[in-house]
């Protein structure tokens, strides 16, 4: 089963997972925790730093210091990013590059040949909303791979969750969803268990009653959210553990609970075709500033 669900994915092995670094605590625990990921799909590791810094800035401070421009800061924030990788996964395939551009700008074009981007996320409340829109929104909104923050482990130290498990948002159009064939395959590659999560919110009012609805409009909600999870999860390896949940409420709320003690919460993105604003939903807005686990958005076919 493993081997299969690699391929989803994983069908171009040499396509590396991709983490943003720029030299902070944060930034140090994607790496670890992208290496973590990269053997587990058994892909290499590219660690990118890019920043405007550099080309603007650099030189000016290496004067200052008495060093050749090439060695303040860029490459010591890969180095030190490079090391704690490798401590994490010996024998791993680790490249590393210094991009002297737009950090979101060079992380969207390197997600065009990664299997995914990993970031992480500085702070917390409202200090980490701030931050997390800069680069870590940007990238999500438009990305061409799955991308993942690390939410929640404000200590910076790598962990899995209590349990490891999977949690996937389910929306309203599952069929073929790439994010469930991604939530599939994280759960199926690490052994755990997968917990598919669909909201549901009864109508406040029925103008016009139909009579089929009369006197139970809960209830068919419900039954239509647990419709959903089956169209959902019908592609889902028989051997995989899998725990169904419809939830009464807004999605978002829903899933912020479910985050607690997961291993990775997963919500898909789908793009509007030639639209370059914010492409990212109040659903996978709101988990990424608050959930209590790392967060994968995966993009979804655009619309026309």
């Amino acid at each position: 089963m493993k081997a299969s669900a690699a391929r989803a994915f994983g069908e171009f092995v040499d396509h590396p997972i991709v983490v943003g670094v720029d030299g902070s605590a944060p930034s140090l625990r994607a790496a670890e925790w992208a290496a973590d990921d990269a053997a587990v799909r058994g892909a290499p590791l590219r660690l990118v730093y890019a920043s405007l810094w550099e080309r603007y800035e650099g030189a000016a401070l290496a004067q200052d210091l008495g060093k050749p421009s090439e060695e303040v800061m860029a490459e010591d924030v890969i180095e030190a990013a490079e090391r704690r990788a490798r401590r994490r996964q010996p024998g791993r395939k680790v490249t590393t590059d210094i991009l002297p551009e737009e950090a979101a700008y060079a992380l969207i074009r390197e997600s065009r040949s990664a299997l995914a981007v990993v970031l992480g996320c500085r702070g917390r409340g409202a200090v980490a909303e701030a931050l997390l829109g800069s680069v870590s929104l940007a990238v999500a909104a438009h990305a061409h791979c799955p991308v993942i923050v690390l939410r929640g482990s404000h200590d910076n130290q790598v962990r899995r969750g209590d349990d490891g498990r999977i949690v996937l948002g389910v929306g309203e159009e599952p069929a073929d969803s790439v994010a469930v064939r991604f939530a599939t395959e994280e759960a199926v590659l690490r052994g755990v268990p997968l917990e598919a999560v669909r909201a549901w919110r009864r109508p406040l009012h029925e103008p016009r009653p139909h009579p089929l609805i009369v006197g139970e409009p809960g209830h068919l909600q419900e039954a239509r959210a647990a419709g959903l999870l089956e169209e959902a999860l019908g592609a889902v390896p028989a051997g995989l553990d899998v725990r169904r949940r419809t939830i009464e409420g807004f999605a978002r709320d829903a899933l912020l609970a479910a985050s607690r003690g997961a291993g990775l919460l997963v919500v898909g993105a789908r793009r509007r075709q030639g639209h370059f604003g914010l492409q990212l939903g109040r659903v996978a807005h709101g988990v990424l500033h608050h959930a209590a686990c790392p967060v994968a958005v995966v993009p979804e076919p655009a619309w026309q």
